[in-house]
Protein backbone atom coordinates (compact mmCIF):
# COMPACT_ATOMS: atom_id res chain seq x y z
CA UNK A 1 0.00 0.00 0.00
CA UNK A 2 0.82 3.36 -0.88
CA UNK A 3 0.02 6.44 1.28
CA UNK A 4 0.91 10.23 1.38
CA UNK A 5 0.36 12.54 4.18
CA UNK A 6 -1.07 16.07 3.24
CA UNK A 7 -1.49 18.70 5.88
CA UNK A 8 -1.55 16.30 8.29
CA UNK A 9 -4.04 13.68 6.82
CA UNK A 10 -3.32 10.20 5.02
CA UNK A 11 -4.10 9.85 1.60
CA UNK A 12 -3.72 6.22 0.58
CA UNK A 13 -3.08 5.84 -3.50
CA UNK A 14 -1.86 3.26 -5.87
CA UNK A 15 0.43 3.92 -9.12
CA UNK A 16 1.11 1.41 -11.84
CA UNK A 17 3.15 2.19 -15.39
CA UNK A 18 5.52 5.25 -16.75
CA UNK A 19 4.48 7.96 -19.36
CA UNK A 20 2.19 11.41 -18.94
CA UNK A 21 -0.29 10.83 -15.89
CA UNK A 22 -3.65 9.88 -15.67
CA UNK A 23 -5.53 9.96 -11.98
CA UNK A 24 -8.71 7.70 -11.54
CA UNK A 25 -10.98 8.72 -9.24
CA UNK A 26 -13.64 6.58 -7.46
CA UNK A 27 -17.34 7.01 -7.23
CA UNK A 28 -19.81 7.04 -4.09
CA UNK A 29 -19.49 3.17 -3.97
CA UNK A 30 -16.09 1.19 -3.13
CA UNK A 31 -12.80 2.51 -3.59
CA UNK A 32 -9.19 2.72 -5.64
CA UNK A 33 -9.72 -1.05 -6.07
CA UNK A 34 -12.40 -1.06 -9.00
CA UNK A 35 -9.49 0.66 -11.13
CA UNK A 36 -7.54 -2.03 -11.32
CA UNK A 37 -7.88 -3.29 -14.58
CA UNK A 38 -8.14 0.08 -16.11
CA UNK A 39 -5.27 1.07 -14.48
CA UNK A 40 -3.15 -1.96 -15.78
CA UNK A 41 -4.43 -1.75 -19.57
CA UNK A 42 -3.80 2.60 -18.96
CA UNK A 43 -0.30 1.74 -17.52
CA UNK A 44 1.02 0.43 -20.80
CA UNK A 45 1.34 3.84 -21.75
CA UNK A 46 1.04 6.06 -18.91
CA UNK A 47 1.67 6.44 -15.52
CA UNK A 48 -1.94 5.77 -14.09
CA UNK A 49 -2.56 6.69 -10.16
CA UNK A 50 -5.57 5.85 -8.33
CA UNK A 51 -6.66 7.15 -5.25
CA UNK A 52 -8.69 6.87 -1.96
CA UNK A 53 -10.85 9.55 -1.16
CA UNK A 54 -10.93 11.64 2.41
CA UNK A 55 -13.49 9.53 3.82
CA UNK A 56 -12.81 6.46 1.47
CA UNK A 57 -11.14 2.90 1.25
CA UNK A 58 -7.78 3.57 3.53
CA UNK A 59 -7.48 7.65 3.44
CA UNK A 60 -8.33 9.61 6.28
CA UNK A 61 -11.49 9.47 7.56
CA UNK A 62 -12.47 13.26 8.52
CA UNK A 63 -15.86 14.93 8.42
CA UNK A 64 -14.25 18.00 7.78
CA UNK A 65 -12.52 17.10 4.96
CA UNK A 66 -15.61 15.64 3.15
CA UNK A 67 -17.30 18.30 1.16
CA UNK A 68 -16.27 18.61 -2.96
CA UNK A 69 -14.28 21.50 -2.52
CA UNK A 70 -11.75 19.70 0.28
CA UNK A 71 -11.61 16.50 -1.82
CA UNK A 72 -10.40 17.96 -4.65
CA UNK A 73 -7.88 19.88 -2.98
CA UNK A 74 -6.76 16.74 -2.07
CA UNK A 75 -5.76 15.81 -5.59
CA UNK A 76 -4.15 19.40 -6.07
CA UNK A 77 -1.81 18.55 -3.27
CA UNK A 78 -1.12 15.14 -4.15
CA UNK A 79 -0.04 16.38 -7.74
CA UNK A 80 1.73 19.26 -5.87
CA UNK A 81 3.38 17.23 -3.40
CA UNK A 82 4.14 13.99 -6.21
CA UNK A 83 5.15 16.61 -8.38
CA UNK A 84 2.49 15.87 -11.21
CA UNK A 85 2.27 18.92 -14.33
CA UNK A 86 -0.80 18.57 -16.74
CA UNK A 87 -2.52 15.45 -15.70
CA UNK A 88 -5.77 13.21 -17.42
CA UNK A 89 -8.67 12.71 -14.92
CA UNK A 90 -11.29 9.77 -15.06
CA UNK A 91 -13.73 9.87 -12.38
CA UNK A 92 -16.49 7.85 -11.68
CA UNK A 93 -19.86 9.88 -10.53
CA UNK A 94 -18.19 11.14 -6.77
CA UNK A 95 -15.06 11.43 -9.01
CA UNK A 96 -16.53 13.01 -11.63
CA UNK A 97 -17.86 15.42 -9.39
CA UNK A 98 -14.51 16.04 -7.45
CA UNK A 99 -12.81 16.34 -10.88
CA UNK A 100 -15.30 19.37 -12.22
CA UNK A 101 -14.47 21.00 -8.88
CA UNK A 102 -10.96 20.86 -9.76
CA UNK A 103 -11.32 21.94 -13.36
CA UNK A 104 -13.37 24.81 -12.16
CA UNK A 105 -10.29 25.93 -9.68
CA UNK A 106 -7.32 24.56 -12.30
CA UNK A 107 -8.17 24.19 -15.21
CA UNK A 108 -4.62 25.06 -16.93
CA UNK A 109 -3.59 21.52 -15.11
CA UNK A 110 -6.19 19.71 -16.56
CA UNK A 111 -5.65 18.05 -20.36
CA UNK A 112 -8.83 16.21 -20.74
CA UNK A 113 -11.29 14.43 -18.80
CA UNK A 114 -13.93 11.58 -18.83
CA UNK A 115 -16.77 10.89 -16.58
CA UNK A 116 -18.41 7.88 -15.84
CA UNK A 117 -22.31 7.99 -15.06
CA UNK A 118 -21.72 11.37 -13.67
CA UNK A 119 -25.07 13.34 -12.59
CA UNK A 120 -26.10 16.70 -14.51
CA UNK A 121 -27.66 17.63 -11.62
CA UNK A 122 -28.96 16.51 -8.28
CA UNK A 123 -32.50 15.30 -9.74
CA UNK A 124 -30.80 12.68 -11.25
CA UNK A 125 -29.44 10.76 -8.40
CA UNK A 126 -31.94 8.35 -7.31
CA UNK A 127 -32.95 8.73 -3.83
CA UNK A 128 -31.83 5.36 -2.83
CA UNK A 129 -28.14 6.47 -3.61
CA UNK A 130 -28.80 9.45 -0.96
CA UNK A 131 -29.24 7.33 2.06
CA UNK A 132 -25.47 6.20 2.21
CA UNK A 133 -26.26 2.73 3.73
CA UNK A 134 -22.88 1.45 0.97
CA UNK A 135 -23.45 -2.20 1.56
CA UNK A 136 -27.22 -2.18 0.61
CA UNK A 137 -26.06 0.19 -2.62
CA UNK A 138 -23.09 -2.13 -3.61
CA UNK A 139 -25.38 -5.43 -4.05
CA UNK A 140 -28.30 -3.29 -5.36
CA UNK A 141 -25.76 -1.21 -8.32
CA UNK A 142 -23.35 -4.34 -9.05
CA UNK A 143 -24.88 -7.58 -7.54
CA UNK A 144 -22.72 -9.89 -6.36
CA UNK A 145 -21.00 -11.54 -9.29
CA UNK A 146 -17.02 -12.47 -8.40
CA UNK A 147 -15.99 -9.43 -10.08
CA UNK A 148 -18.13 -6.93 -8.38
CA UNK A 149 -17.50 -8.50 -5.16
CA UNK A 150 -13.61 -8.43 -5.64
CA UNK A 151 -13.41 -4.72 -7.15
CA UNK A 152 -15.92 -3.20 -4.53
CA UNK A 153 -14.53 -5.18 -1.44
CA UNK A 154 -13.54 -1.71 0.18
CA UNK A 155 -17.41 -0.69 0.12
CA UNK A 156 -17.44 -1.37 3.91
CA UNK A 157 -14.62 0.96 4.36
CA UNK A 158 -16.88 4.10 3.27
CA UNK A 159 -18.02 6.75 6.12
CA UNK A 160 -21.60 7.53 5.03
CA UNK A 161 -20.81 11.02 6.13
CA UNK A 162 -18.15 11.55 3.13
CA UNK A 163 -21.25 10.21 0.62
CA UNK A 164 -23.93 12.34 2.48
CA UNK A 165 -21.84 15.69 2.77
CA UNK A 166 -20.54 15.26 -0.99
CA UNK A 167 -24.09 14.99 -2.07
CA UNK A 168 -25.29 18.21 -0.14
CA UNK A 169 -22.07 19.67 -2.01
CA UNK A 170 -23.61 18.78 -5.50
CA UNK A 171 -27.08 19.93 -4.12
CA UNK A 172 -26.16 23.07 -3.30
CA UNK A 173 -24.21 24.04 -6.24
CA UNK A 174 -26.32 23.05 -9.20
CA UNK A 175 -24.15 25.25 -11.20
CA UNK A 176 -20.78 23.23 -11.42
CA UNK A 177 -21.43 22.03 -14.92
CA UNK A 178 -22.29 25.58 -16.86
CA UNK A 179 -19.24 26.81 -14.71
CA UNK A 180 -16.67 24.47 -16.38
CA UNK A 181 -18.37 23.55 -19.73
CA UNK A 182 -16.96 26.36 -21.73
CA UNK A 183 -13.10 26.31 -20.53
CA UNK A 184 -12.61 24.21 -23.56
CA UNK A 185 -10.94 20.99 -21.66
CA UNK A 186 -12.06 17.98 -23.31
CA UNK A 187 -14.36 15.67 -21.84
CA UNK A 188 -16.08 12.63 -22.91
CA UNK A 189 -19.04 11.32 -20.67
CA UNK A 190 -19.70 7.84 -20.71
CA UNK A 191 -22.87 6.34 -19.19
CA UNK A 192 -24.26 2.65 -18.33
CA UNK A 193 -27.89 2.53 -19.33
CA UNK A 194 -28.69 0.35 -16.96
CA UNK A 195 -27.55 2.44 -14.35
CA UNK A 196 -30.29 2.10 -11.55
CA UNK A 197 -28.26 4.80 -9.34
CA UNK A 198 -27.99 7.73 -11.92
CA UNK A 199 -29.98 8.63 -15.10
CA UNK A 200 -28.52 9.79 -18.27
CA UNK A 201 -29.05 13.56 -19.30
CA UNK A 202 -31.71 13.79 -21.50
CA UNK A 203 -31.50 13.79 -25.33
CA UNK A 204 -31.93 17.98 -25.62
CA UNK A 205 -29.09 18.04 -22.98
CA UNK A 206 -26.66 15.97 -24.79
CA UNK A 207 -27.48 17.57 -28.11
CA UNK A 208 -26.30 21.02 -26.40
CA UNK A 209 -23.05 19.93 -25.27
CA UNK A 210 -19.98 22.27 -27.07
CA UNK A 211 -17.49 20.91 -29.58
CA UNK A 212 -15.24 20.12 -27.04
CA UNK A 213 -17.77 17.95 -25.05
CA UNK A 214 -19.13 14.55 -26.15
CA UNK A 215 -21.37 11.24 -24.75
CA UNK A 216 -21.17 7.66 -25.36
CA UNK A 217 -23.12 4.93 -23.70
CA UNK A 218 -21.60 1.64 -23.38
CA UNK A 219 -25.03 -0.54 -23.74
CA UNK A 220 -25.22 -3.68 -21.94
CA UNK A 221 -23.41 -1.51 -18.70
CA UNK A 222 -24.65 -0.21 -15.56
CA UNK A 223 -23.50 1.81 -12.63
CA UNK A 224 -19.96 0.19 -12.68
CA UNK A 225 -19.11 -0.39 -16.93
CA UNK A 226 -15.60 -0.65 -15.44
CA UNK A 227 -16.92 -3.77 -14.19
CA UNK A 228 -19.64 -4.79 -15.95
CA UNK A 229 -17.88 -5.06 -19.66
CA UNK A 230 -13.97 -4.10 -18.95
CA UNK A 231 -13.17 -4.97 -22.55
CA UNK A 232 -15.26 -2.53 -23.91
CA UNK A 233 -14.75 0.34 -21.26
CA UNK A 234 -10.88 -0.08 -21.80
CA UNK A 235 -10.88 -0.23 -25.29
CA UNK A 236 -12.88 3.29 -25.03
CA UNK A 237 -10.44 4.33 -22.20
CA UNK A 238 -7.46 3.53 -24.46
CA UNK A 239 -8.68 5.37 -27.53
CA UNK A 240 -9.91 8.43 -25.74
CA UNK A 241 -6.59 8.64 -24.10
CA UNK A 242 -4.48 8.19 -27.46
CA UNK A 243 -6.11 11.46 -29.06
CA UNK A 244 -4.38 14.45 -29.37
CA UNK A 245 -4.19 16.79 -26.40
CA UNK A 246 -7.03 19.21 -27.00
CA UNK A 247 -8.86 17.27 -29.98
CA UNK A 248 -12.13 17.18 -29.27
CA UNK A 249 -13.64 13.39 -27.95
CA UNK A 250 -16.16 13.64 -30.99
CA UNK A 251 -12.95 12.64 -33.17
CA UNK A 252 -13.00 8.77 -31.74
CA UNK A 253 -13.90 6.79 -33.96
CA UNK A 254 -17.14 4.94 -33.96
CA UNK A 255 -16.44 1.56 -33.04
CA UNK A 256 -19.28 -1.29 -33.95
CA UNK A 257 -18.93 -2.51 -29.90
CA UNK A 258 -19.96 1.57 -28.83
CA UNK A 259 -23.02 3.17 -28.68
CA UNK A 260 -23.41 6.77 -29.10
CA UNK A 261 -25.76 9.35 -28.96
CA UNK A 262 -26.00 11.59 -32.21
CA UNK A 263 -27.70 14.74 -33.20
Amino acid sequence: MSAIILDGSMVHYEALGRGRPIIFLHGWVGSWRYWINAMQIASTSFRAYALDLFGFGDSQHDPLRYSLDRQADLVKRFLEEMGIGKVALVGHNLGALVGFTYLKQWPQSVDRMMTINWPFDYSSINARMRTGDIPDLADWLAGRSPEATSALSDASKVDPQAVTASMAGFQANPNLFSEIRNLGIPCLFVYGPNDAGVAMPSQERTDSLPSHMHQINLEGTGHFPMIDNSNQFNRLLTDFLALDSGASPRELQLKEEWKRRVR
